[in-house]
């Protein structure tokens, strides 16, 4: 996203370019992507090209023509693959609405078309010769009677059914969310101070942020003896007296143990607004008896990372995630969707099973960093993606419902 984002920025300053805007997966915002398709319009689409291959990270160009260009770009990470298609203006709603996908949900809108005797492509909606719809995405869905899907939800999974019965849900929004409910400061492993989370927050709009750092069994991340905690709280609720506009939570992101147990007195969760369990160690251990057992603990308000998998590195603990939204469900706690960008845990599936069950998601970053507030928009990506709306997340709630709600 933030190299698409980087190029879309770059294409902007070619000169007669119009419209910009990734395609495909990347778009719809599925968790891994292969190539960065973008799309855009413009006066001349070979100057735009000329402009694209001169990208200045762009490492080798793989293809330089009218209408499309593709070059490597060296991150991070390795090589990626961003590919540019020059369009019309009268048919840049129709190619924006085919390259985004999904296959199946094109398929979809196809088979719609032949029942009305159409046909639809990335040049536009024909009946015939005549071509009736093509500018906007708008104007395509609209000859179906449809809405503009969010791309999130263009997968095939019922959403044209739904829509042609006026029965859509409306999924979550980046405007619903009032806060952050995990964040770690520089009183565990994060960077930034107890001032400067507040201050973020309060420059992104929220109302409140929880300061979640980590207990004392995590000594690689400078965990927290309950001393060290009670000071903590102290430092918060001194602070919370002179912020405006924003209120920091009392939390912690507390150790589900060997034995089930929570890795802080209990004396001390109750002086806490926000208790977060996650398991950090023993990952092939009786995970699914430790994570229950927890969910019944009754200071305990939400499992963090629930299957503990990196989409990079790992698959995650030997944990049942069936019988945890089950559990979760029983004892009314909430799941963590982490929104960083390398978890995104739980998974858009798993979310899907735990709306069904009516179990509560919390959207949080786990951020130890300034910069990692904004993955807060790849945690609302896969959330969308599962459909989820507003008052399926926690943290859309106001703090005056919240707080009684933890």
């Amino acid at each position: 996203m933030t190299i698409a984002e980087e190029v879309i920025d770059y294409l902007k300053k070619a000169e007669g370019i119009s419209h910009v805007s990734t395609a495909g997966s990347l778009r719809r915002m599925k968790e891994t992507v292969g190539d960065i398709d973008i799309l855009a319009t413009g006066r001349d689409g070979l100057k735009i090209i000329k402009h694209f291959v001169a990208f200045p990270r762009a490492i080798r160009v793989l293809a330089e023509g009218e209408t499309k260009g593709s070059i490597l770009i060296q991150t991070e990470l390795g090589e990626r693959q961003v590919d540019l298609r020059i369009v019309e203006q009268e048919e840049y709603g129709a190619a924006l609405q085919y390259f985004t996908g999904s296959k199946a949900h094109n398929i979809k809108l196809r088979g719609l078309a032949k029942d009305k005797g159409l046909k639809i492509s990335e040049y536009g909606v024909f009946r015939g010769e005549k071509k009736i719809a093509g500018k906007t995405e708008e104007e395509v869905y609209a000859v179906f009677g449809l809405p503009v899907f969010p791309p999130e939800m263009r997968e095939d999974r019922g959403e044209i059914e739904l829509a042609l019965e006026g029965k859509l849900p409306v999924i979550v929004e980046p405007a619903d969310i009032k806060g952050d409910l995990h964040v770690h400061s520089n009183w565990s492993d994060g960077v930034m101070t107890l001032e400067e989370v507040a201050e973020h927050g309060k420059g992104l709009g929220y109302s409140y942020i929880a300061i979640c750092d980590h207990s004392q069994a995590a000594r690689y991340a400078h965990g927290l003896s309950p001393d060290r905690l009670a000071e903590e709280v102290k430092e918060i609720d001194k602070l919370n007296s002179k912020l405006k506009g924003i209120k920091l939570l009392k939390g912690i992101e507390v150790d589900i143990l060997g034995d089930g147990t929570i890795d802080c007195p209990e004396e001390l969760l109750k002086k806490l607004d926000i208790v977060v369990a996650s398991i950090h160690s023993g990952f092939k251990k009786n995970v699914t008896e430790r994570i229950i057992a927890a969910l019944k603990h009754p200071l305990v308000n939400i499992i963090g990372h629930p299957t503990g998998r990196l989409i990079s590195g790992r698959e995650g603990y030997d944990v049942d995630v069936d019988k945890i939204i089950e559990a979760s469900a029983k004892y009314g706690k909430i799941l963590e969707l982490n929104a960083y960008y390398d978890r995104l845990d739980l998974d858009e599936f798993n979310l899907k099973k735990a709306k069904e069950k009516r179990v509560l998601i919390s959207i949080g970053t786990d951020t130890h960093y300034a910069h990692g507030f904004g993955m807060m928009r790849y945690g609302l990506g896969i959330a969308r993606r599962a459909w989820l709306t507003k008052k399926d997340i926690i943290n859309t709630l106001p703090l005056s419902k919240l707080l009684p709600r933890l």
